[in-house]
């Protein structure tokens, strides 16, 4: 019997329940989101077009800055485009292939980026704590291997999981009770005692998220001792602001990941309201804020929007 209701509903899929349960919410939720979701596709796509196109641009902070974008790029597409429609149509399905293409992808993603902030915290370590040996160190190439490590370890993750989620027997169970198809939710479907699952992704979490806040902390501690050492006020205060976007980026992501992981192991509906509007902000808000920290006081993206400006302004003139 339990064979059976896990195949019929492999072919029925599954139901997003989101914020079917306020439904007053649901209309606020869908405005914000278009508008946060457009945001995130112009930004990210802005940083990763002046990123190639200036030649001043070509450095390995903006390097790991445009792999970001990217990825921010996937991560949003992975889950909103569905979100929306899912809202709008009020119908919430996704089929079970459609469920496990998200989960895969999105906790990918996801856990790419943990990998890919520490690896933008070592760059900024290198850069400021090791500033005569930096192009030494930080050449293209070992820039190109450690993106590739982020990738590859942020998708191993999520293969796993993705593989040991999907294995659990359901028993009939398929509303799933987030906007998109995630671990904790899945979970949450099981018929069966889930304490190996959860175990490892703790474990997973540790792996993934522990210890590349640590990572970044380390770093942070040896650029803070060798900034206090700058003479110089303007050095002092252009690293600081080079770092303290990264970092914002960093307690922003991990916070609200961490948090929404926590709310959603939680049964009560105050913790399951709180642990999607955290889902939405690391999987939506986050994603569209990083363009905004990383450029709002970065001379060099500022020169290079005003280069490209200028270029095609004089193209209109020309034409014209």
């Amino acid at each position: 019997m339990r064979r059976f209701n896990n195949t019929l509903h492999h072919s029925k899929g599954f139901v997003l329940v989101g914020f079917s349960e306020w439904p007053k919410l649901e209309m606020v939720a869908f405005v914000a989101i278009s508008i946060f979701y457009i945001m995130t596709l112009l930004g990210n796509s802005a940083i990763i077009i002046l990123s190639r196109l200036d030649p001043r641009l070509h450095t390995p902070m903006y390097f790991f800055l445009a792999n970001l974008s990217f990825l921010d790029l996937c991560y949003t597409t992975s889950t909103v485009p569905q979100m929306l429609v899912n809202i709008q149509s009020h119908r919430r399905n996704i089929s079970y292939g459609g469920c496990i293409a998200q989960l895969f992808i999105f906790l990918g993603l996801g856990s790419t980026e943990c990998v890919l902030l520490s690896v933008m915290a070592f760059d900024r370590y290198v850069a400021i704590c090791q500033p005569l040996h930096y192009s030494v160190i930080m050449h293209s190439r070992l820039c190109q291997q450690l993106a590739a490590v982020a990738w590859v370890t942020g998708f191993s993750n999520s293969l796993v999981q993705t593989v040991l989620t999907f294995l659990l027997p359901r028993c009939g169970q398929y509303q799933v009770e987030n906007f998109f198809c995630e671990v904790p939710a899945m979970l949450q479907l099981s018929c069966v005692d889930t304490w190996i699952n959860e175990v490892e992704m703790y474990a997973a979490v540790v792996i993934i998220k522990v210890i590349p806040v640590g990572l970044i902390l380390f770093s942070y501690i040896n650029i803070v001792r060798s900034v206090v050492r700058i003479q110089s006020s303007e050095g002092r205060k252009k690293a600081f602001n080079t770092c303290g976007s990264h970092l914002l980026v960093v307690v922003m992501f991990y916070g609200s990941a961490i948090s929404g992981y926590a709310y959603m192991a939680l049964k009560n509906n105050s913790a399951k309201l709180k642990g999607k509007l955290l889902a939405l902000f690391y999987g939506l808000v986050t994603p569209m804020l990083n363009p905004l920290i990383y450029t709002l006081r970065n001379k060099d993206i500022k020169e290079a929007v005003k280069k490209l400006l200028g270029r095609e302004l004089e193209q209109g003139w020309n034409m014209a």
